[in-house]
Protein backbone atom coordinates (compact mmCIF):
# COMPACT_ATOMS: atom_id res chain seq x y z
CA UNK A 1 0.00 0.00 0.00
CA UNK A 2 1.11 3.56 -1.12
CA UNK A 3 0.77 5.44 2.39
CA UNK A 4 0.03 9.31 1.93
CA UNK A 5 -0.05 12.21 4.71
CA UNK A 6 -1.78 15.16 4.24
CA UNK A 7 -0.88 18.42 5.81
CA UNK A 8 -3.84 21.23 6.23
CA UNK A 9 -4.73 24.41 7.67
CA UNK A 10 -8.44 24.53 6.75
CA UNK A 11 -11.62 23.08 5.43
CA UNK A 12 -9.59 20.07 3.50
CA UNK A 13 -11.42 19.71 0.00
CA UNK A 14 -8.61 18.47 -1.36
CA UNK A 15 -8.16 16.19 1.44
CA UNK A 16 -11.85 14.98 0.35
CA UNK A 17 -11.04 14.74 -3.21
CA UNK A 18 -8.73 11.94 -2.41
CA UNK A 19 -10.97 10.03 -0.16
CA UNK A 20 -13.72 10.02 -2.73
CA UNK A 21 -11.26 8.61 -5.20
CA UNK A 22 -10.40 6.63 -2.68
CA UNK A 23 -13.80 5.14 -2.13
CA UNK A 24 -14.22 5.51 -6.02
CA UNK A 25 -11.70 2.66 -6.50
CA UNK A 26 -9.55 5.77 -8.52
CA UNK A 27 -6.47 6.40 -6.06
CA UNK A 28 -4.66 3.37 -7.48
CA UNK A 29 -2.67 1.83 -4.65
CA UNK A 30 -3.06 5.07 -2.62
CA UNK A 31 -4.74 5.30 0.51
CA UNK A 32 -4.38 8.55 3.15
CA UNK A 33 -3.63 7.19 6.82
CA UNK A 34 -2.81 10.49 8.39
CA UNK A 35 -3.94 14.18 7.88
CA UNK A 36 -2.52 16.98 10.07
CA UNK A 37 -3.41 20.51 10.49
CA UNK A 38 -1.37 23.32 12.45
CA UNK A 39 -5.11 24.59 13.25
CA UNK A 40 -7.30 22.58 15.82
CA UNK A 41 -10.41 24.18 14.24
CA UNK A 42 -9.85 22.77 10.83
CA UNK A 43 -12.66 21.18 9.14
CA UNK A 44 -10.56 18.89 7.51
CA UNK A 45 -9.26 17.15 10.68
CA UNK A 46 -13.13 16.24 11.13
CA UNK A 47 -13.23 14.90 7.66
CA UNK A 48 -10.42 12.40 9.06
CA UNK A 49 -11.96 11.88 12.18
CA UNK A 50 -15.11 10.74 10.57
CA UNK A 51 -13.25 8.22 8.38
CA UNK A 52 -11.42 6.87 11.03
CA UNK A 53 -8.02 8.21 9.36
CA UNK A 54 -5.44 8.99 12.02
CA UNK A 55 -5.72 12.92 12.92
CA UNK A 56 -3.30 15.11 14.94
CA UNK A 57 -3.63 18.80 15.28
CA UNK A 58 0.52 19.84 16.13
CA UNK A 59 0.11 23.92 16.65
CA UNK A 60 2.67 26.54 16.66
CA UNK A 61 2.72 28.06 19.88
CA UNK A 62 2.89 31.58 19.75
CA UNK A 63 6.40 33.06 20.79
CA UNK A 64 8.32 36.48 20.97
CA UNK A 65 10.57 37.92 18.23
CA UNK A 66 13.92 37.26 18.31
CA UNK A 67 16.22 33.65 18.97
CA UNK A 68 13.16 32.51 21.18
CA UNK A 69 11.13 32.59 18.30
CA UNK A 70 13.32 30.79 16.38
CA UNK A 71 13.46 28.15 18.36
CA UNK A 72 9.85 27.69 19.21
CA UNK A 73 9.76 27.32 15.09
CA UNK A 74 12.40 24.37 14.80
CA UNK A 75 10.92 22.99 17.98
CA UNK A 76 7.55 22.89 16.38
CA UNK A 77 8.61 21.39 13.19
CA UNK A 78 10.67 18.79 15.61
CA UNK A 79 7.30 17.54 16.61
CA UNK A 80 5.61 17.72 13.28
CA UNK A 81 8.25 15.76 11.32
CA UNK A 82 8.55 12.89 14.62
CA UNK A 83 4.18 12.81 13.92
CA UNK A 84 5.18 12.41 10.49
CA UNK A 85 7.90 9.78 10.28
CA UNK A 86 5.59 7.96 13.11
CA UNK A 87 3.51 6.71 10.30
CA UNK A 88 6.06 6.01 7.60
CA UNK A 89 4.09 7.82 4.35
CA UNK A 90 5.48 7.39 0.74
CA UNK A 91 4.17 11.00 0.25
CA UNK A 92 3.07 13.86 1.88
CA UNK A 93 0.91 16.13 0.67
CA UNK A 94 0.59 19.74 1.12
CA UNK A 95 -3.09 20.50 0.79
CA UNK A 96 -3.77 24.29 1.87
CA UNK A 97 -1.08 24.01 4.29
CA UNK A 98 -0.23 27.45 5.59
CA UNK A 99 3.12 27.13 6.84
CA UNK A 100 6.58 27.21 5.06
CA UNK A 101 8.78 24.02 6.05
CA UNK A 102 12.36 24.36 6.34
CA UNK A 103 15.19 22.76 4.60
CA UNK A 104 15.52 20.28 7.78
CA UNK A 105 12.09 19.00 7.75
CA UNK A 106 12.51 18.51 4.07
CA UNK A 107 15.30 16.25 4.53
CA UNK A 108 13.40 14.17 6.62
CA UNK A 109 11.14 13.52 3.85
CA UNK A 110 13.41 13.53 0.55
CA UNK A 111 11.64 14.19 -2.88
CA UNK A 112 8.59 12.79 -0.81
CA UNK A 113 6.76 16.19 0.17
CA UNK A 114 4.51 17.63 -3.02
CA UNK A 115 2.52 20.92 -3.18
CA UNK A 116 -0.68 22.75 -4.46
CA UNK A 117 -0.28 25.88 -5.44
CA UNK A 118 -3.46 28.36 -6.92
CA UNK A 119 -1.20 29.73 -9.36
CA UNK A 120 1.17 29.55 -12.39
CA UNK A 121 4.78 28.61 -11.94
CA UNK A 122 7.75 27.88 -14.30
CA UNK A 123 9.28 24.99 -14.94
CA UNK A 124 12.86 26.62 -14.56
CA UNK A 125 12.05 28.61 -11.59
CA UNK A 126 12.02 32.16 -12.74
CA UNK A 127 9.86 35.11 -12.24
CA UNK A 128 7.67 35.10 -15.19
CA UNK A 129 5.66 31.71 -16.92
CA UNK A 130 4.72 31.91 -20.52
CA UNK A 131 0.89 30.42 -21.14
CA UNK A 132 0.18 28.07 -24.30
CA UNK A 133 -1.10 30.73 -26.13
CA UNK A 134 2.36 32.42 -25.71
CA UNK A 135 1.39 35.03 -23.10
CA UNK A 136 3.99 35.88 -20.15
CA UNK A 137 2.65 36.50 -17.33
CA UNK A 138 4.16 37.03 -13.67
CA UNK A 139 4.68 33.76 -11.71
CA UNK A 140 2.88 34.30 -8.46
CA UNK A 141 4.25 32.44 -5.25
CA UNK A 142 3.05 33.56 -1.58
CA UNK A 143 0.03 33.05 0.88
CA UNK A 144 -2.22 35.37 -1.50
CA UNK A 145 -1.55 34.68 -5.06
CA UNK A 146 -5.44 34.55 -6.50
CA UNK A 147 -5.65 38.38 -4.50
CA UNK A 148 -2.56 39.00 -6.46
CA UNK A 149 -4.08 37.71 -9.90
CA UNK A 150 -6.94 40.07 -9.60
CA UNK A 151 -5.23 42.80 -8.09
CA UNK A 152 -2.36 42.75 -11.25
CA UNK A 153 -5.76 42.26 -13.65
CA UNK A 154 -3.88 39.02 -14.99
CA UNK A 155 -6.36 37.94 -17.75
CA UNK A 156 -4.69 33.76 -16.71
CA UNK A 157 -3.91 32.17 -14.01
CA UNK A 158 -3.75 28.50 -13.08
CA UNK A 159 -2.72 25.97 -10.53
CA UNK A 160 0.30 23.97 -10.31
CA UNK A 161 1.38 20.87 -8.26
CA UNK A 162 5.25 20.44 -7.52
CA UNK A 163 7.73 18.79 -5.58
CA UNK A 164 8.61 21.04 -2.33
CA UNK A 165 12.12 22.25 -2.21
CA UNK A 166 14.08 25.21 0.08
CA UNK A 167 13.21 27.66 -2.00
CA UNK A 168 9.41 28.52 -1.59
CA UNK A 169 7.09 27.82 -4.18
CA UNK A 170 9.06 26.30 -6.76
CA UNK A 171 10.51 22.31 -7.48
CA UNK A 172 9.97 20.14 -10.17
CA UNK A 173 6.59 20.60 -11.54
CA UNK A 174 3.75 17.17 -11.64
CA UNK A 175 1.18 19.00 -13.10
CA UNK A 176 -0.55 22.65 -13.95
CA UNK A 177 -3.70 23.96 -15.53
CA UNK A 178 -3.99 27.49 -17.13
CA UNK A 179 -7.43 29.10 -15.88
CA UNK A 180 -8.78 32.12 -17.43
CA UNK A 181 -9.89 35.31 -15.15
CA UNK A 182 -13.59 36.01 -16.14
CA UNK A 183 -14.36 39.73 -16.54
CA UNK A 184 -17.26 39.26 -13.23
CA UNK A 185 -14.92 37.37 -10.66
CA UNK A 186 -13.74 38.29 -7.09
CA UNK A 187 -10.84 36.35 -5.72
CA UNK A 188 -13.63 34.01 -4.50
CA UNK A 189 -15.23 33.01 -7.32
CA UNK A 190 -11.56 32.37 -9.42
CA UNK A 191 -10.50 30.76 -6.18
CA UNK A 192 -13.46 28.33 -6.33
CA UNK A 193 -12.42 27.53 -10.01
CA UNK A 194 -9.13 27.15 -8.84
CA UNK A 195 -9.78 24.99 -6.44
CA UNK A 196 -12.26 22.45 -8.41
CA UNK A 197 -8.92 21.74 -11.05
CA UNK A 198 -6.75 21.52 -7.74
CA UNK A 199 -8.83 18.39 -6.97
CA UNK A 200 -8.93 16.78 -10.24
CA UNK A 201 -5.21 17.19 -10.29
CA UNK A 202 -4.42 15.97 -6.58
CA UNK A 203 -6.29 13.05 -7.23
CA UNK A 204 -4.40 12.36 -10.94
CA UNK A 205 -0.77 13.06 -9.17
CA UNK A 206 -1.03 10.84 -6.41
CA UNK A 207 -2.22 7.97 -8.59
CA UNK A 208 0.23 8.37 -10.94
CA UNK A 209 2.85 8.20 -8.07
CA UNK A 210 1.61 5.39 -6.42
CA UNK A 211 1.68 3.47 -9.48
Amino acid sequence: MYTVAVLISGSGSNLQALFDAQDAGGLGGAEVSLVISDRGDAYGLQRALSRGVAAAHVPLPAAPSGSARHAARAAWEQRLARVVAAFTPDLVVLAGFMRILSPDFLQHFSNRVINLHPALLPADGGDTVVTSSGLIIPALRGAHVVTDAMRLGMPVTGCTIHRVTPRVDDGPILASAEIPVLPDDDDASLHERIKAHERRMIVQVVRDLAT
